[in-house]
Order: structure tokens, then C-alpha cells, then sequence
């Protein structure tokens, strides 16, 4: 997929020409192929104004969640483990655990509801759909998002 095979020939004086194989490789990085899969994610999550996109960005310290109306490029809601709440609630060191993010999840819906936001398109972000992410978006399903 992302190697590249060139063939270049050199001849000898007096001899049969000889063929030379040069391999170039070029790998991807994983944040390369989150990319990759985030694109593809986001050609199929269909949002409209009644139904806008909640994304998931994970870091390894952190997690965050907006929900963005695509068609006026702004965020109408998000939360996050850098905000005061969580991080003073859950004393985390490395890294945001699957209680965390259920805390994420249920705070985000909760802000959702309050600007009258039920229905959402997830959009995971290229991430797999396990362990934190499930757990938000688990969560965000509990306390009345659709999706």
C-alpha cells in the first residue's frame, strides 16, 4: 500500500545486462492512519443544523468533546478534562480513565440538554470505538443524547 518498488537497469561492458532492485518503504505514522480514518468517518456522519456532530478528540493526558454545527463552523457545546469540575473530581496522572470519560460523556449531555440538543451524529474521531470512547459515548447515551 505504501511502499514504493523502482527497477533501474545497468549494463557491463562485455556482459549481459544486469538488473539492479532498489526498495524505497515509506511507513505511515498512526497518527497518519488515525487521520486516514477520521476522513472516511467524517464523508459518511450526515449533520444538518437539527443534528449536529458530536467529535471526540483523545490525547494521551486528556479527552475532549464538542458538539459542532458543520453548516456555521462553530461549537455549540463542549466539555472536556482540562475544565475545573473533572479535573479537580478525579485526581488522574496518567491519563483520562474509563470513569472519567463516563463522567465527560454525562456532563456533555447535560450541556446538550440544556441548549435544547437531543439528537447528535457521533463522530469518533478515527479512534476505535472502545474503551473511553465507548464509555462517553455510552454515558452521553444515559443521560438523553440520540445517536
Amino acid at each position: 500500500m505504501g511502499s514504493k518498488l523502482g527497477v533501474t537497469s545497468t549494463t557491463r561492458p562485455n556482459s549481459n545486462p544486469s538488473f539492479s532492485l532498489a526498495v524505497e518503504v515509506s511507513t505511515r505514522t498512526r497518527r497518519e492512519d488515525r487521520t486516514a480514518r477520521h476522513v472516511r468517518i467524517r464523508k459518511k456522519v450526515e449533520v444538518t443544523p437539527e443534528r449536529p456532530r458530536l467529535s471526540v478528540f483523545r490525547s494521551n493526558k486528556h479527552l475532549y468533546v464538542q458538539v459542532i454545527d458543520d453548516t456555521k463552523m462553530h461549537a455549540l457545546a463542549s466539555a472536556s478534562t482540562m475544565q475545573t469540575p473533572i479535573s479537580e473530581e478525579f485526581d488522574y496522572t496518567s491519563g483520562p480513565t474509563i470513569e472519567v470519560a463516563k463522567k465527560i460523556g454525562e456532563l456533555i449531555a447535560k450541556t446538550c440538554k440544556e441548549k435544547g440538543i437531543t439528537k447528535v451524529a457521533f463522530d469518533r474521531g478515527g479512534y476505535p470505538y472502545h474503551g473511553r470512547v465507548q464509555a462517553l459515548a455510552d454515558a452521553a447515551r444515559e443521560h438523553g443524547l440520540e445517536f
